[in-house]
């Protein structure tokens, strides 16, 4: 029985063997055999494999003209002149960007014009005479600041609306010239006022928020040579010197006219009744999308509940009952605003003014990503800033900021730079604030060309000197990477603008392919919707702003 069965298994398995041929066997001799079709590209590779040798790569077809996107790879290069559609597949230079060969990688968004975009398409024949402003106004701005010949688009727009005593949202690129585009109107109106019995404590009649001490300097430093010129004192207002440093400021003679503070030295000071906002006619939140942010919106809160915001200019015609007139100003625009406004103001009383393509890549500052390991961004760094002290010893070149994400990369990368030799500067939020004040005054002032900072020192800051930006860290979000980048090519800047991002997690990669598609499709960056302040009864657009 067993070998029966043995048997019947050694057949089949012999069938199963013999079958194939026996199949060749019955067909005919001029019957085709069946073929296995080999991929061209891996007939290729297995003829280079056995060869040693490549092929020559294939020729890339270059377009005249000049670019838009230069990358490594030619082929990845974008004319100037050529635009991709909405629904048009984008060739990204960083589409591979996550995997590690692409360390080595890089690709710049080239200038696609030389001067700043608040200043094109001007007439040449516009002045600030035809804004609507005093004579002596004019005067003082002649003598504070000769420089100044022209107002920029943003001016232009702002300043007429602002002294017909509309509240105001103004969302502008940075470096635009916003701060005089709010401080002249401030001075005409508090001008125009008569003086009322004073307090027993100090109480401003203009104040201006702003989220660092470092802007507040920078505001006043502007705001004080105008005042002086007109008899209005203009007082600063910072925090982290402790309630004592908060007295003496306020205790100054004579009182403060006009008011630069930050929330939380204004906070105290309200709650110890230093300072009172009863007199208050004229408001601004400076840098408004900071302002509003989780970190300062509930002090932002509680100085917005004690001001005595007007309906409509209406209510600004009583001088001997004053009201504050509300300005925000800032280079994005805010999200919850209209929320926040709904509280103290009427939305029919608003006017925003904001660009035609808000949150676009800056068209006149040149932007290069590079692809590092995390290991080659201090090399990178040491060869970027020695080959920057070379081209300022052989003939002029502006300063450089160095951008962290955290307060102690500032400082390891300072004592990496002190053992280089590399003379700097360093600015960041955990610092004394005795050891804050003035270092960006002094970096302004030029006794450093090297200044390594966080986040602080890009808001507001005035930077027409800086040529290079290096974003060490990539910035966590785009609206960051906005102000880091609106550091350079600034209204008044002697130097062109640079931006250099080093790229090293896939997080900073998912960034920096969303600024890539924005700027080949020439479209703002994605995720920074506009405020919910959508349809104000008093809407302006700024046309005469070309961005890439």
């Amino acid at each position: 029985m067993a070998l029966a069965r043995r048997l019947r298994l050694l057949s089949l398995a012999a069938r199963l063997l013999l079958a194939p041929r026996r199949d060749l066997m019955v067909r005919g001799p001029n019957e085709p055999l069946p073929v296995v079709r080999i991929p061209r590209a891996l007939q290729r590779r297995q003829e280079e494999r056995q060869s040693g040798q490549r092929s020559p790569p294939r020729p890339v077809l270059v377009r005249p003209g000049p670019l838009l996107i230069s990358a490594r790879r030619p082929e990845l290069n974008q004319p100037a002149r050529l635009t991709l559609g909405p629904w048009e597949p984008a060739p990204l230079a960083s589409r591979g960007w996550r995997n590690r060969r692409a360390h080595g990688d890089r690709f710049s968004i080239e200038r696609a014009q030389h001067e700043a975009p608040a200043l094109r398409n001007l007439s040449p024949k516009g002045s600030f005479t035809d804004l609507g402003l005093e004579l002596r106004v004019l005067s003082a701005l002649r003598e504070a600041a000769p420089e100044v010949v022209r107002p920029t688009t943003v001016q232009s727009s702002t300043i007429p609306p602002l002294l017909r005593g509309r509240h105001m949202l103004c969302a502008a690129e940075t470096g635009s010239g916003k701060t005089l585009g709010y401080v002249l109107p401030l001075l005409q109106r508090l001008l125009g006022q008569p003086s009322l019995d004073p307090c027993r404590i100090p109480a401003p009649r203009g104040l201006v928020l702003v989220p660092s001490r470092e802007l507040a300097e920078q505001v006043r430093a502007v705001a004080q040579p105008l005042g002086n010129s007109l008899g209005l004192q203009v007082r600063e207002l910072g925090g982290g010197h402790g309630m004592s440093r908060i007295r003496l400021q306020l205790s100054k003679q004579p009182p403060a006219d006009i008011l630069v503070a930050t929330p939380g030295a204004l906070w105290k000071a309200l709650k110890t009744q230093l300072v009172s906002l009863e007199q208050l006619s004229f408001l601004v939140l400076d840098e408004a999308d900071t302002l509003l942010d989780e970190s300062f919106l509930e002090l932002v809160d509680y100085i917005l509940e004690g001001s005595h915001i007007a309906e409509g200019p209406a209510d600004l015609k009583d001088p001997f009952n004053p009201k504050a007139q509300l300005v925000l100003v800032g280079a994005t625009f805010p999200k919850g605003v209209g929320q926040l406004l709904s509280k103290v103001a009427s939305l029919d009383s608003l006017t925003t003014v904001t660009s035609d393509k808000l949150h676009c890549i800056m068209p006149h500052v040149r932007q290069t990503f590079m692809r590092l390991k995390g290991t080659e961004k201090v090399t990178g760094l040491v060869q970027i800033l020695k080959q920057h002290d070379r081209a300022y010893r052989t003939g002029p070149a502006g300063t450089v900021l160095v951008f962290c994400n955290c307060s102690s990369t500032v400082n390891w990368l300072g004592y990496i730079l002190d053992d280089h030799k590399i003379q700097h500067l360093r600015l960041q939020g955990q610092m004394p604030a005795s050891m804050r004040a003035g270092i960006f005054q002094s970096f302004q002032k030029g006794s450093r060309d090297i200044l390594l900072c966080t986040d602080i020192a890009s808001r507001g800051l005035d930077s027409t000197q800086v040529e290079l930006v290096i974003n060490y860290d990539f910035p966590l979000t785009l609206q960051d990477y906005i102000h880091r980048a609106g550091r350079v090519g600034r209204v008044g800047s002697e130097v062109p603008g640079t931006v250099v991002s080093f790229v090293t997690h896939p997080w900073d990669v998912s960034l920096v392919q969303k600024i890539e598609l924005a700027a080949r499709r020439r479209r703002s960056l994605p995720g920074l919707g506009s405020s919910s302040v959508t349809e104000p009864s008093h809407q302006q657009t700024l046309l005469q702003q070309a961005y890439i």
